[in-house]
């Protein structure tokens, strides 16, 4: 059944009666494969959505049962905002089920005659179907990256220089942000950055803003503990060669300790820069429609999970190691 429905509290009240085991997912879709891949034996949910998905042959299911609840559906508005909006669809509601229309949108989907999408199936026909909405979501995936890494390394390095730091407060500021953005869960982050800060602040961000800023924050721990590791394997002679030259210890830094450790620092950077890529998976609980989404998006129409993972997954694949090979043709140019 699916988290937090009612589906869900009449599967948990007859586990109870008749002594089964439940499990919860977060969509529909994902309960549908679950029966179908034989680990479920039934599934209980909205009968609307079941039945729509039967009737149109999209999942190999039958209804078994009678329809345990009824529960009214709403739209819902901030409360006292839009009342234009809402008059708007009372009306727009009470017209259609008064012309008849209504029932006949409901025969066209639920019906037994409900009309079939035209599903192509298997590998390459889920590919030649769906690769626009699936580049689309590449791109989004590659510019959220690249802009959350350099926004990282920006950060990372400023962290991993007060880390670094011969002053105790300084040093101490960094490390509690170490600490604290590598104690926090990427998705408890991503769950705070866009839900829980706008209701704290009253300022809202769109999913993309929200998710660089959750890639960069985390990724700017690691980055930090990069630049530290980088800056302690150069060595001690050479801050002492700098003391006797005359040199500060910020000029030291600059000029003689950070040029050796960005070298150091090079494969732990590109190592980041993957992770980071593949971490933009986990945004996709924001609603932010980047390559993972984009797949739970097409899954949710067409109910071809296998297939589209497979796509997804090799994507994933293919542009990780195009870029990890870019990422070491750049190392070998600057070490």
């Amino acid at each position: 059944m699916k988290i937090g429905t009612t589906g869900e509290a009449i599967a948990n009240e007859l586990s109870g009666e008749y002594g089964f085991d439940t499990t919860t997912f977060e969509d529909s879709v994902n309960m549908y494969q679950d029966v179908a891949a034989g680990n479920s034996q039934a599934v209980i949910g909205d009968a609307t959505v079941i039945q729509y998905a039967v009737n149109t042959g999209a999942v190999d299911l039958r209804l078994i049962a009678e329809e345990k609840a009824s529960i009214p559906f709403g739209f819902a508005v901030n409360k006292g905002n839009h009342p234009e909006l809402v008059d708007m669809f009372n009306d727009g509601l009470a017209n259609s089920q008064a012309s008849g229309e209504y029932d006949e949108i409901q025969a066209t989907y639920l019906g037994d005659g409900a009309s079939q999408e035209s599903v192509q199936t298997g590998f390459f026909g889920q590919l030649k179907q769906n690769w626009p909405s699936l580049s689309s979501g590449l791109i989004t995936t590659i510019w959220v990256t690249l802009v959350s890494f350099v926004i990282a390394m920006i950060i990372g390095l400023l962290i991993g220089s007060m880390r670094s730091s011969q002053s105790m407060i300084l040093s101490g500021i960094g490390l509690v942000y170490v600490d604290i953005m590598r104690g926090i869960p990427l998705l408890v982050l991503a769950f705070f950055i866009y839900f829980g800060m706008p209701q704290m602040t009253g300022i809202n961000m769109s999913a993309s803003i929200a998710g660089i800023l959750t890639l960069s924050l985390n990724a700017a721990a690691y980055v930090a503990e990069n630049v530290r590791g980088g800056i302690q394997a150069v060595a001690k002679g050479q801050a002492e060669a700098g003391r006797s030259l005359g040199l500060n210890y910020g000029t030291t830094m600059r000029r003689i300790i950070l040029p050796q450790a960005f070298k150091i620092m090079i494969p732990s950077f590109i190592n980041q820069f993957v992770i980071t890529l593949k971490d933009t998976a986990i945004l996709s609980v924001i609603g932010l429609v980047e390559l993972t989404q984009t797949g739970r998006i097409i899954i949710a129409r067409t109910y071809q999970s296998g297939s589209m993972w497979l796509i997804i997954g090799l994507m994933y694949i293919i542009l990780i190691t195009i870029l990890t090979k870019i990422s070491n043709r750049l190392e070998k140019e600057l070490v």
